[in-house]
């Protein structure tokens, strides 16, 4: 059974997300190194590093797709290190743009009702069934109008486009109403003309002051868009963290995820 939802704390509240010491060896390779950082509640924290920083098993390690060798996580004070990705899910944590999450058979809008599904434990093949839920089929619909895919709702999700595949990912984690939206390069393989529409929906999840985000992201000028923080990882350790403008004007930065050495005179 998964652990119920953690109660969101109010007043002098505790971190969103904090890891303490976290360490992952694969055989003989430390791909985590005693990474510790705290992610602030209603932030949008961005990772970034040069290719093999350990970027995205620091985020299946937050996430739960790794259980690590050495140190803590915690979710708004309560620890989580233990728990698996399912029980995280349930706790309020929700990663998107895994592209296992879809059912390509199935038309939009089901995709969104079986998020929503989820998040009434209701069975999924209750959808054969209940072709009359009113009140489920307003709701996907609704999450569809945000992402802009209601005019799409009917149509099989195998015949989006990668962009519009992505915006439905997001509609289904909205719908499952997490507090701590987690992105895997959510602009990766996207046309020019698709990722305003992310980076938008991304902003909007961002403007609720109840919402935390985190973002793995390559492109520089995104993260400079969006992020009001940086952790920048190298060699899978922490080599920076603060707001953007100071950290990527650090020498030590430039040099190890820019190639520049020295800062700017």
């Amino acid at each position: 059974m998964c652990p119920s939802r953690i109660a969101e704390p109010g007043g002098e509240a505790p971190a969103a997300i904090e890891a303490r010491g976290l360490t992952v060896r694969f055989g003989g390779h430390v791909a985590v190194r005693e990474v510790s950082c705290a992610l602030p509640r209603g932030s949008l924290t961005a990772i970034v590093g040069p290719n093999g920083a350990g970027k995205t098993t620091f985020f299946n390690l937050l996430s739960g797709q790794i259980r690590p060798t050495a140190g803590t996580i915690r979710l708004y004070g309560q620890d989580v290190t233990a728990l698996s990705a399912a029980q995280r899910a349930a706790l309020g944590i929700g990663r998107a743009f895994q592209l296992t999450t879809l059912f390509p058979a199935l038309s939009v809008l089901d995709n969104v009702r079986l998020a929503l599904a989820r998040l009434r434990e209701r069975s999924w093949r209750l959808l054969d069934i209940a072709a009359d839920d009113a009140p489920g089929i307003e709701q996907a619909r609704h999450w569809l109008e945000r992402t802009h895919l209601l005019q799409r709702a009917h149509e099989p999700a195998a015949q989006l486009s990668h962009g519009d595949q992505r915006k439905l990912e997001v509609a289904m984690l909205l719908a499952m109403r997490p507090r701590v939206f987690m992105f895997d390069e959510p602009t990766a393989g996207m046309s020019v003309d698709e990722v305003p529409v992310i980076l938008e929906l991304i902003q909007e999840i961002k403007d609720d002051p109840m919402n935390t985000v985190l973002l793995v992201e390559h492109k520089i000028q995104v993260v400079h868009s969006l992020a009001d923080r940086i952790l920048v990882l190298h060699n899978g350790e922490l080599l920076a963290q603060g707001e953007p403008a100071e950290v990527m004007d650090s020498p030590l930065v430039r040099e190890a995820y820019l190639g520049v050495a020295g800062a700017r005179s």
